[in-house]
């Protein structure tokens, strides 16, 4: 991707009057030597995979482990029955975005966006808009399109994978490319679509990655709720007009920093935070002795 950063994507849209979405768009296609047509495409079947996913689902299929398994269903459940204080809408992006991050401990295909521990986050917000919002598949695809143009300006500035920043990237990057595509399909700006991103970033700046037992399973799968949910709320700030003090580029740049400074026992090797606790020992201990 030729952009380095958000502000050069709302700036050549400005330039060209052409939408968020069109820019990133016609970039894939200019590195990819592909036309419109075929770029437009490869993002349908993305999503639609993203789509397939979901409905594969299994609730009584449990990981390797066990430690993972059926909790997406707990939730659909208890949301069918009006216990849930967080309305249809939450609820049900909980439950896609736990099941879709136990679909991947469980061995079963999903869409890393971007990455497989955070897949979660990005598709339970777009399917659950899709389905309750009624919304055009094409408008879902050009979504997908500021996702991945948000994503791709964060790796080139700081980084995706946990081992690299912690959870701040995966979870954190995640986050920010569903809020981005949210506020667009809530009618958003391009400022509006990067602020978003950009305050969940805040939001999430600083988190540890610390699989216990050295497996994308605990925290990871309940943190792509987190990551769900931290989206919405930050695409409705922005679409309500509430911006970051701090630039979208330079919160990208933050995430990079803090993730540098962060001690290699909070980045993925599963040495710190809450898989050395009693607890996290214990189950590793019977994990991979077992």
């Amino acid at each position: 991707m030729s952009f380095r950063s958000l502000d050069e994507i709302l700036n050549k849209s400005e330039e060209t009057g052409k939408a968020f979405w069109q820019i990133v768009m016609e970039d894939d296609m200019n590195e990819r030597a592909v036309s419109s047509r075929e770029s437009f495409e490869k993002m349908r079947l993305l999503y639609e995979s993203m789509r397939n996913a979901n409905a594969a689902y299994n609730k009584d299929l449990l990981s390797a482990s066990g430690l993972v398994g059926g909790d997406g269903e707990k939730v659909s459940h208890a949301l069918k029955e009006g216990k849930l204080l967080s309305g249809p809408y939450v609820g049900e992006t909980i439950a896609k975005a736990l099941k879709m991050g136990e679909n991947n401990a469980c061995m079963k295909r999903i869409v890393a966006a971007p990455t497989a521990g955070s897949c979660g986050v990005l598709p339970a917000v777009l399917l659950t808009y899709e389905e309750q919002k009624q919304a055009d598949m094409d408008r879902m695809v050009e979504a997908m399109f500021v996702a991945s143009g948000i994503g791709v300006v964060i790796s080139i500035r700081a980084f995706l994978a946990g081992a690299a920043g912690g959870c701040q990237a995966e979870i954190g990057s995640a986050s920010a490319m569903a809020a981005g595509a949210l506020a667009y399909l809530q009618g958003g700006s391009g400022e509006a679509i990067a602020h978003a991103s950009a305050l969940t970033l805040k939001n999430l700046l600083g988190l540890v990655c610390d699989p216990v037992a050295g497996l994308v399973e605990v925290p990871c799968v309940k943190r792509n709720v987190v990551g769900a949910v931290n989206a919405i709320a930050s695409a409705d700030m922005a679409i309500a007009g509430v911006r970051s003090q701090i630039p979208p580029d330079e919160v990208i740049d933050a995430v990079r920093e803090v993730g540098e400074q962060m001690p290699r026992t909070l980045r993925e090797t599963g040495e710190g935070g809450l898989a050395a606790t009693p607890t996290g020992r214990e189950i590793a201990e019977r994990v991979l002795h077992k």
